[in-house]
C-alpha cells in the first residue's frame, strides 16, 4: 500500500511558476515509478509527466515539454514537479500516481495508487 500526498498548488499568472511536491509513503516506495497527471473540468485525466523508479527516465507530454521538469528525491520519498511558462491551458487539478506496472507509463491504467490532487489555476 502507498499513500500520496500532493502539494503546491494554487494561482498564479499567464507566464509564472509553480512547484508541485508529492510526499509518498508506504512499503517499497522506492521500487515505484511516478506520474503526474491532470483533469480540467469536463475532460479526461491526462498524463503530464513520468519518472522511473531510479529516476534515471523521465517522460513527458507534448503539451509541457520544455516547460515542466519531473524530478524525484529517493531519501525524501518525494516527487516534484516543476512547471514554468504557466498558460490558462495548464489549469487543472494535478494528480500524483505511483506505478510498478511498467506496461504504458503514460497511461492512467498503470497507475494503482493515486493521491487527492491539487489546484492549479492560472489566469489570463
Amino acid at each position: 500500500q502507498v499513500q500520496l500526498v500532493e502539494s503546491g498548488g494554487g494561482l498564479v499568472q499567464d507566464g509564472g511558476s509553480l512547484r508541485l511536491s508529492c510526499a509518498a509513503s508506504g512499503r517499497a516506495v522506492n521500487s515505484y515509478a511516478m506520474g503526474w497527471f491532470r483533469q480540467a473540468p469536463g475532460k479526461e485525466r491526462d498524463f503530464v509527466a513520468a519518472i522511473s523508479s531510479g529516476g534515471g527516465s523521465r517522460y513527458y507530454a507534448d503539451s509541457v515539454k520544455g516547460r515542466f521538469t519531473i524530478s524525484r528525491d529517493n531519501a525524501q520519498n518525494t516527487v516534484n514537479l516543476r512547471m514554468n511558462s504557466l498558460t490558462p491551458e495548464d489549469t487543472a487539478v494535478y494528480y500524483c500516481a505511483a506505478s510498478r506496472a511498467y506496461n504504458n507509463i503514460r497511461s492512467w491504467n498503470d497507475y494503482a495508487y493515486w493521491g487527492q490532487g491539487t489546484q492549479v489555476t492560472v489566469s489570463s
